[in-house]
């Protein structure tokens, strides 16, 4: 990785060079990997916060990213943190040109933001956000999204059937909806002010900021009691919507089109049992229903209620590609 390519005839060393540029890395984390995002900052190349799944309430946030000169994965020290609670998920700012703080943002029993320091000496907690203004509790949050055409904006989703838009910068609820009927367990953007989100009750539903009394289903599932556990909006089309179904084990994909006067929908339905990649994922999904069930109640052992052994990573790879 890095450097410019040459001519081999030319350039001894630039077949070794060129080896570098395509290689698989590997880390070997101290505990069960959960949630993981990539940074997108340009000065911070090949950075990943990988979170912790340990039965107990200390958790742990690291930052680790690759040395060119090593070419490994390393983690640092100063960029590891506790954390209440195993995350859910984790994301960082989506800032690629570096015009804004560097934020990392978690979610659990609450939204966290973290500060990463210019200098990498260090991450402070920058706001603990409570969707409940009536109690210093809120319902466990399953996952979120931090919208990337408005980065003060990021919305969470939770066991408690609501949806939170947040401000960031001003620290308060923009919106909070009731989505579903019962839990949401995944919020994706797909626009400014149009997000998405899916739940135990079967359904997709859409909503636009600009008209907060109602929301579009989008697609309800056909069989009963059939949650969609995750989606993620197309970011090259946004008429496409992929979803996961938690027991059909499948993948499905809503092409949703927009037009003036309304919005009409079309959806292409095909099971997967195969893709080891999908599965993956319908694991990871499920642990984080799971875990927003168990944060509820903030006792007992994480999975002891249902007896499976789940496929729990401990490490990653990642591949780099680079003509």
């Amino acid at each position: 990785m890095g450097g410019t390519s040459s001519d081999p005839t030319q350039d001894g060393g630039s077949t070794e060079e060129q080896q570098k540029r395509s290689e698989i890395y590997t880390y070997e984390a101290p505990w069960h990997i959960y949630a993981m995002n990539w940074s997108v900052r340009r000065d911070k190349k090949y950075r990943l916060a990988i979170a912790s799944l340990l039965d107990q309430y200390p958790n742990r946030v690291e930052i680790v990213q690759l040395d060119d000169s090593t070419s490994e994965i390393r983690s640092d020290p100063n960029l590891s943190f506790e954390h209440p609670y195993p995350p859910t998920k984790t994301i960082f700012i989506p800032d690629k040109e570096c015009q804004k703080p560097d934020l990392l943002a978690t979610s659990g029993d609450f939204l966290r933001l973290w500060r990463i320091s210019d200098d990498n000496s260090g991450v402070e907690l920058k706001s603990v956000l409570n969707g409940n203004k009536n109690s210093e509790f809120c319902g466990p949050l399953t996952s979120f999204d931090w919208n990337e055409a408005e980065p003060k904006r990021i919305g969470t989703s939770s066991i408690d059937t609501t949806c939170t838009i947040w401000d960031i910068e001003r620290e308060t609820v923009d919106t909070q909806l009731i989505a579903h009927d019962k839990e949401v367990y995944d919020i994706a953007w797909g626009g400014v002010g149009v997000f998405a989100s899916v739940s135990a009750d079967g359904s997709v539903r859409v909503f636009d900021l600009r008209d907060k009394e109602h929301s579009t289903i989008i697609y309800e599932s056909s069989e009963p009691d059939t949650p969609l556990v995750r989606l993620g909006w197309n970011k090259q089309d946004p008429r496409g919507i992929k979803l996961v179904l938690m027991q059909l084990l499948g993948l499905l994909i809503v092409l949703v089109i927009f037009v003036l006067l309304g919005m009409i929908h079309r959806h292409l339905f095909g099971i997967c049992r195969q893709w080891g990649s999908l599965l993956k994922g319908v694991w990871i999904q499920f642990l984080r229903i799971l875990l927003a069930q168990r944060l509820s109640s903030c006792s007992g052992l994480l999975l002891s209620r249902i007896g499976w052994q789940l496929p729990i990573p401990q490490s990653f790879r990642f591949f780099v590609f680079e003509s």
